[in-house]
């Protein structure tokens, strides 16, 4: 996934490498995953199934998102929210593989920020987030390139990011994961919603929208290209599997 998203503005290109250029898959490593770059070919074709994979090892359920409709409430955030604001660093010895870690990594999703954010993502003794639709300013996931960042988030309940604009490290890393959706949106939605509005994103093959049915407003997002399929899947690995690249777990 090194060289997945090429452009420094993730709402532009983000095609996946040229199957004529398989030396731009660098070898990945991750507490997550291990993945070499010579095990797999990089012709990337839309999927067609989206049933469940049980071999990906991150997502605690191991089952793709479905790429429809995301209705819920909102938690508003600022910009430069960076990953030790996301998941500090004292938590990254949590390992998602393990189910339990899992779901404790995801109580402790944005737990970094600072006092001036009244409300909690995360409720103390919660497992669990209520909001379900992240909305962010610009520079959203910048810092160190923890792929806990995404993962929290996806383990707290979390669908999807709406931001501005995004660390390319952390749209690479939800892609790769598969955990949320980082959608950009074309204006600052940060500053017309606000921490509790309820609000539906729906995820089209074109422009995908984003409605706050509290203040009655819709903004457009912008197409997630390439990255879509990937994420619906349940992330690369899954992804991989399913167009036949690498082979099964039960192979």
């Amino acid at each position: 996934m090194a060289a997945s998203l090429q452009s420094a503005n993730p709402t532009l290109s983000r095609t996946l490498a040229s199957p004529n250029k398989p030396s731009s898959f660098a070898t990945f490593r991750s507490p997550f995953l291990r993945f070499n770059s010579t095990s797999v070919a990089s012709n990337f074709k839309p999927l067609v199934s989206r049933e469940a994979s049980s071999s990906f090892v991150t997502r605690s359920a191991a089952e793709p998102q479905e790429r429809k409709t995301f209705h819920g409430l909102c938690y508003v955030v600022g910009d430069n929210i960076d990953t030790d604001q996301i998941i500090p660093a004292e938590f990254l010895t949590l390992v998602p593989s393990n189910p339990e870690e899992y779901e404790k990594l995801g109580s402790y999703a944005l737990v970094g920020l600072p006092a001036s954010y009244k409300e909690r993502f995360v409720q103390p003794g919660e497992m669990k987030t209520k909001y379900s639709i992240i909305i962010g300013g610009e520079n959203f996931g910048c810092g160190s390139s923890r792929e806990h960042a995404p993962v929290c988030l996806g383990a707290a309940g979390a669908k999807a990011v709406v931001a501005q604009s995004y660390a390319r490290i952390f749209f690479r890393n939800s892609v790769a994961t598969g955990e949320v959706y980082p959608l950009d949106s074309e204006v600052r939605v940060c500053d017309e919603c606000t921490t509790g509005d309820v609000a539906t994103v729906e995820l089209r093959e074109g422009d995908s929208i984003l409605i706050n049915h509290t203040t009655g407003k819709e903004y457009k997002l912008k197409p997630i290209g390439d990255a879509g399929p990937v994420i619906d899947a349940g992330g690369i690995f899954a992804y991989a599997r399913k167009a036949g690249m690498i082979p099964s777990a039960a192979a």
